[in-house]
């Protein structure tokens, strides 16, 4: 039996119950790490930390009036990840607006291929709806927000998604995978010529991926109707990553009648996480604001 645990490995809790975290979890500072799996990670291939992924904790100091956590994945090649600039920065970000934030930190290739990474953001999205009352988020207010190769695997928790398995033993697996909506900043979405990232492919998927796994994995082939709202951001200069992976999406979601807002900027490079200190694209994030307001996702600021 597998329960949820901070920090080190202790011993299981009862399936009845999700162990208690809030005397660990800081209010609105830098945040507490948690094991996703108390137990160890199903396909774990060692005992060391990039074996383990975690979900760090960041409660608002000011109420939650609308009851939202988002999940942030920092983007980095499939191989490394950005954890500060697109991760923690973030998490204060939306602590600073009342929002709820949880930075995961999911394993990586070249150690770690497909579905591993997926298997870390689903959990850690059923980790948040387990611990829902205790950190204030209600069940159908939980977001996931990715930058570049997190993107990639934000929309493709976007996509591939399950209801949870009610009669699971560890009470977080009977939680439903689905984001309720999704925040993407100059995502990878497609893993097709010409405007694939090469190296979050091969990171992905290995030196050979199967061509039917590329194309299952193409975000943008993967759209339905029940795929969450979703807000783009992107760069039309962005040198690494195509302005046209955004483009793509957008244009599925639109087909599949999905609410969808995009925003693309003339320049920036890739990786510019909130905009801090670019003129041009430090506007952005009062972007994502205005359209999480418009959702219900975020309380509109004190007069």
């Amino acid at each position: 039996m597998s329960g949820v645990g901070l920090g080190q490995v202790t011993p299981s809790a009862p399936a009845a119950s999700v162990p208690s975290t809030a005397s660990a979890v800081s209010q609105g500072g830098a945040g507490k790490t948690m094991l996703l799996w108390q137990a160890g990670a199903p396909g774990a291939l060692g005992e060391e930390d990039i074996d383990k992924p975690t979900l760090t904790v960041f409660l608002p100091v000011a109420p939650n009036a609308t009851k939202t956590g988002v999940v942030v994945a920092p983007g980095g090649s499939y191989m490394h990840l950005a954890v500060e600039k697109e991760g923690y920065a973030v998490a204060r970000w939306l602590n600073e607006r009342g929002v709820a934030a949880f930075v995961l930190q999911y394993r990586l290739g070249p150690k770690y291929h497909h579905p591993v990474e997926l298997d870390d953001a689903q959990r850690a999205i059923r980790t948040v709806r387990a611990h829902a009352a205790e950190w204030g988020v209600a069940t159908d207010h939980v977001g996931m927000w990715g930058f570049s190769a997190g993107g990639h695997l934000t929309a493709t928790a976007g996509t591939r998604f399950d209801a949870g398995k009610a009669d699971a033993s560890d009470v977080v697996e009977q939680q439903g995978s689905r984001p309720d909506f999704l925040v993407l900043g100059y995502p990878v979405i497609t893993f097709k010529e010409p405007d694939l990232h090469r190296v979050s492919l091969k990171n992905l998927l290995g030196d050979t991926p199967d061509a039917a796994l590329e194309d299952s994995l193409s975000a943008e082939t993967q759209v339905t109707k029940d795929t969450p709202p979703t807000f783009l951001f992107a760069t039309t200069d962005d040198k690494t990553v195509p302005v046209m992976n955004s483009v793509m999406f957008y244009s599925a979601l639109v087909k599949a009648g999905v609410p969808a807002e995009m925003h693309l900027f003339q320049h920036g490079a890739h990786g510019a996480g909130l905009g801090v200190g670019n003129l041009q694209l430090s506007v952005w994030p009062g972007l994502v604001a205005k359209w999480m307001r418009e959702r219900g996702y975020m309380a509109a600021p004190a007069q």
